[in-house]
C-alpha cells in the first residue's frame, strides 16, 4: 500500500509534502505531483501538510478521484524507480488523461 495524489494538486503543485517526505519519494510532473508506489514507505508524513487535502492512503482515495491511483503508478512507467525525486527534477511524464484535464482552478 502506499499513499496517492489526487485531483486538487493538478495546477497547485504546492510541494509542501517534498518537503515533508523522508524518503524522498514525490516527483513533481507538469500538472501535478506523484508519489513513487515502490518507494513510499507510507509513513505518512506528507498527508497532513497538503494545503488542500489532495494525498490519501491508497484505500481511502473518495471514489470521485480512484483513478488518481493508476495515475500515480503510469507516471513512472518510463521512469522506473530512479531511487529519489531530487535526483531528477521535474518529469515530464503527466498520463494524457492527466495532461488533458482543463486548467485547474487554484486558490494559492
Amino acid at each position: 500500500m502506499t499513499y496517492v495524489i489526487a485531483e486538487p494538486c493538478v495546477d497547485l503543485l504546492d510541494k509542501a509534502c517534498i518537503e515533508e517526505c523522508p524518503v524522498d519519494c514525490i516527483y513533481e510532473g507538469d500538472r501535478m505531483l506523484y508519489i513513487h508506489p515502490d518507494e513510499c514507505v507510507d509513513c505518512g508524513a506528507c498527508e497532513p501538510v497538503c494545503p488542500v487535502e489532495a494525498i490519501y492512503y491508497e484505500d481511502d482515495v473518495p471514489d470521485q478521484w480512484k483513478e488518481y491511483t493508476k495515475a500515480n503508478v503510469d507516471f513512472f512507467d518510463e521512469l522506473g524507480s530512479p531511487g529519489g525525486a531530487s535526483k531528477v527534477g521535474k518529469v515530464s511524464a503527466d498520463p494524457q488523461w492527466i495532461k488533458d484535464l482543463p486548467p485547474q482552478e487554484t486558490e494559492h
